[in-house]
């Protein structure tokens, strides 16, 4: 084990494959790393190493930005803890936009270790599907000590939900909504109430109290926040477009087990799609078309893609596995890795930061015993913001993370 685990320091990585997402893959480079950021990342005989820095040696391995993890419960459905760490869903209100997956995220979640051995450094932490409208999400680094000190980007996105789950809940309590046009229905009107608010707040000397449902929705509205959309059947992906038509705001299609049905629609429109999780049963009806080969036809069809765990649905670590085996069933093995470092960042608005490695952006960086879809590769070291935050102890045969907390 490394004496500099958990420090923040400034290296070179040199003579590994580097996969950088921002051009053709090279062998024999050099990423060099300075105040937690990319420095320079390139050929090694084109990429000056400044004098005294220190070399950490990549020769024979692979060289990639750490994964992202764009819908995940990390923290706020802890493993192993039943119901005293399940904070998933309010299910007492079907607009939650006011809600905040930040305020219920626990740091000491084993998940969270886990997703450092998967080289996944970045994850979009979600509330539930059980309400129409969820709450805030938020993006964060996969390690550190309390979650403020975490954060990426909050929020990051408005999750939203269509389909069996709000409609069971509520059903079950004998409440609206109860059912597919019932659950529309209250997305429709909190939607049309947070326009009408804002337009409200927009005029001159306003009375109009502040109303932080509203205003988050608002934010929606007015594209600042994209739409994360839980849906699986096709006809639940059409409602959710027509509502994103309907209302302006930017979708982004979560799950969707059947976007492939009608894949050149989707690719027409340009909406993005995070499909998974790609290892479950077909646990329920809307998820009877589950399939490995979904996320291969809608690539093929144009669709940018970007491949989910759904954690703790399916263990963080076997991200990288879904996308290997994902590639067996016919997606694009180059689009596969796109999936899990570059396409999900664009999508949520992170890629000024993370996705790729290129100059200025954050030092989260995985480093691979081999070609990390090979199921035999390991990840063997990780750095967030330059920290080197998780080795493989080969010695010991375990995982290895840096120290959170003080004391323990």
């Amino acid at each position: 084990m490394s004496d500099g685990l958990g420090k923040q320091t400034d290296f070179a990585l040199v003579g590994g494959r580097l996969l950088s997402m921002a051009g053709e893959p090279i062998d024999d480079a050099t990423v060099i790393i300075r105040g937690g950021k990319i420095l320079a990342a390139g050929r090694r005989t084109k990429t000056k190493i400044p004098r005294g820095l220190a070399n950490v040696d990549a020769k024979g391995k692979w060289i990639l930005p750490g994964f992202v993890e764009p819908h995940a419960h990390l923290g706020v459905h802890e493993e192993g803890e039943g119901w005293a760490g399940d904070d998933t869903n309010e299910m007492t209100d079907p607009n939650g936009a006011r809600l905040r997956a930040l305020d219920a995220i626990n740091p000491d979640d084993e998940g969270l270790r886990d997703a450092l051995s998967g080289g996944i450094t970045t994850a979009v932490v979600k509330p539930g599907s059980g309400n129409p409208i969820g709450g805030q999400t938020v993006a964060i680094k996969t390690w550190g000590r309390i979650v403020d000190e975490m954060v990426l980007k909050e929020p990051c996105s408005v999750k939203s939900a269509l389909g069996e789950n709000p409609k069971r809940v509520y059903g079950e309590k004998k409440a609206l909504p109860s059912t597919r046009l019932g659950v529309a229905a209250v997305i429709r009107d909190a939607l049309t109430d947070a326009r009408e608010y804002a337009d409200a707040r927009m005029r001159k000397n306003s009375t109009e109290k502040y109303d932080p449902t509203k205003e988050t929705l608002a934010r929606v509205l007015s594209g600042e926040l994209p739409w994360c959309q839980h849906t699986h059947r096709v006809d639940d992906i059409a409602t959710a477009i027509r509502l994103s038509e309907e209302f302006g705001y930017r979708l982004v299609i979560n799950h969707g087990t059947e976007a492939h049905l009608i894949a050149s629609f989707i690719a027409e429109k340009q909406i993005p799609v995070v499909i998974g999780p790609l290892f479950t049963s077909r646990s329920k009806v809307e998820v009877r078309r589950r399939s490995l080969k979904n996320p291969g036809h809608l690539q093929k069809a144009g669709v940018k893609i970007a491949l989910t765990t759904d954690h703790p649905v399916v263990p963080i670590e076997f991200l990288v596995y879904q996308a290997a085996l994902a590639v067996k069933e016919g997606l694009d093995r180059d689009e596969a890795l796109k999936s899990l470092t570059i396409n999900p960042a664009e999508m949520l608005g992170l890629d000024d930061r993370v996705g790729s490695l290129e100059p200025g952006k954050d030092a989260d960086i995985a480093l691979w015993s081999g070609d990390p879809l090979d199921v035999y590769s390991r990840c063997e070291k990780v750095w967030i913001d330059g920290r080197n935050v998780y080795e493989y102890d080969y010695e010991r045969d375990l995982p290895v993370t840096a120290k959170q907390f003080e004391n323990s």
